[in-house]
């Protein structure tokens, strides 16, 4: 046995030699690169790769927790719960440096205390960016340490109850809020608003604890927002570009206004001189529709080049609120016009609006597309007012609401007489 050959190690080729050393000697400012392109699970797999990436992940500002950097293979929540925690618990100890960006998203997140711990100890912190979505269970409260981070630029919520502490004089850096799923009251909400000076993007889905949107933002360009709400007031919002706006209720839109009043329609355009792309979204023409509709807004919106509607075109009143607004946008380059046929076959107010409405040119009106129609005469005529006064219009689409009235449908629209001699119609199937 004596003298057996001892077996020597394997060389290590060559190449993998120098290919190690290159991933070794890397500059810093190239392995921090690499790492903010990884998710955090890959980030912290890295440290196999040399000594000198053992713990480079540990000064990463950008920390995500969602379902791809932690997977979890039990579906036990309790194990769940308690590996979620372990695996942020440990990150955050490790971590060292300034931590800009915190998110906290995975499929099986519950609002847990422990989140409790992890906001104050970010609170201590320089975050900027800082985004929590509670996929199940309950609202989750806040705490109060939250309201502490007055570096934030971008705050994103989901499914959380927010109470801000009397002491709370908002976010001064904040440029960017999204609330979903949020309950809050009334003055804690617009106190919140008023209260960010910079906000430029703010996006509002489905709270509750509050119905009148009172926003005032000097600085706001993007607004974004769908619920049950009963009122909607914009001031010193005279930079805001885009607006998607959608009521999603129907019940108590047709409030009583006060003797005098100019209406719903004038009362929103109002601190909107600069709009460029409007979306109305699901019953909120009706909102508008409310008082006085005039032929045309005082103040035309000059800048408007993308208008989205959802309309009943069975309602004679919202024909009026959708006419309006094309009567006063000259420079409109693209209109969707969305149907609501749950309403429309239903609805008794037939009067058809659009044969008597005085011709105007849409001079600019380039793109028009068409959704959820079923060829009624309200529709038809709608189409034919719009091909008739579009001179450089490239292309119509239109998608009715079914199959049934489908070649009917593209009988009429073929007949129908153009302004544009190249306007295009497209039959999309439904």
């Amino acid at each position: 046995m004596s003298n057996m050959k001892q077996r020597e190690p394997h060389e290590v080729p060559c190449n993998l030699k120098i290919e190690v050393d290159r991933i070794s000697n890397l500059p810093g400012h190239i392995v921090d690169k690499i790492l903010s392109h990884l998710s955090l699970r890959d980030a912290v797999r890295t440290s196999i790769l040399s000594s000198k990436w053992r713990y480079r992940w540990v000064t990463l500002p950008y920390l995500v927790f969602d379902n791809q950097s932690v997977l979890l293979s039990t579906q036990d929540q309790t194990l769940v719960k308690n590996k979620l925690v372990s695996i942020v618990d440990h990150v955050l100890l490790l971590h060292t440096g300034p931590i800009h960006k915190f998110k906290l998203s995975h499929r099986d997140l519950q609002g847990v205390s422990d989140i409790d711990r992890w906001i104050l100890y970010l609170s201590r912190d320089s975050v900027k960016e800082f985004i929590l979505e509670i996929w199940k269970g309950h609202r989750y409260k806040l705490p109060s340490p939250i309201y502490s981070c007055q570096k934030l630029i971008h705050l994103e919520l989901f499914n959380c109850l927010l109470k801000p502490p009397p002491h709370f004089n908002g976010f001064k850096t904040l440029k960017s809020l999204d609330l979903q799923h949020i309950s809050m009251d009334q003055l804690a909400f617009e106190q919140m608003i008023s209260s960010c000076p910079l906000l430029e993007r703010l996006t509002l889905m489905n709270f509750d604890g509050f119905t009148l949107l009172n926003i005032h933002a000097p600085n706001l360009l993007f607004f974004d927002v769908g619920g049950v709400f009963e009122d909607v007031n914009f001031q010193d919002t005279f930079h805001l570009a885009v607006v998607s706006i959608g009521l999603y209720a129907n019940s108590g839109i047709e409030r009583n206004l006060s003797f005098g009043s100019t209406g719903n329609l004038i009362k929103f355009f109002a601190c909107l001189p600069h709009i460029q792309r409007l979306e109305v979204q699901s019953f909120f023409l009706k909102y508008l529709a409310a008082g006085t509709t005039p032929g045309k807004l005082p103040t035309a919106c000059l800048d408007l080049s993308f208008l989205s509607i959802r309309i009943n075109f069975n309602d004679s009143e919202e024909n009026l609120v959708a006419l309006c607004l094309l009567r006063s946008s000259p420079n409109l380059q693209e209109l969707e016009l969305l149907a609501r046929p749950e309403e429309q076959a239903t609805n008794a107010r037939t009067a058809n609006i659009v044969e008597n409405f005085q011709s105007f040119p849409f001079n600019q009106l380039r793109l028009i597309k068409i959704v959820g129609i079923s060829g009624l005469k309200q529709e038809l005529s709608f189409i034919t007012f719009l091909l008739a006064n579009a001179p450089v219009l490239e292309r119509m689409s239109v998608k009715p609401a079914s199959v049934d009235s489908g070649w009917d449908l593209v009988k009429e629209l073929l007949r129908f007489r153009r302004a544009s001699m190249f306007a295009e119609i497209i039959y999309l199937e439904p």
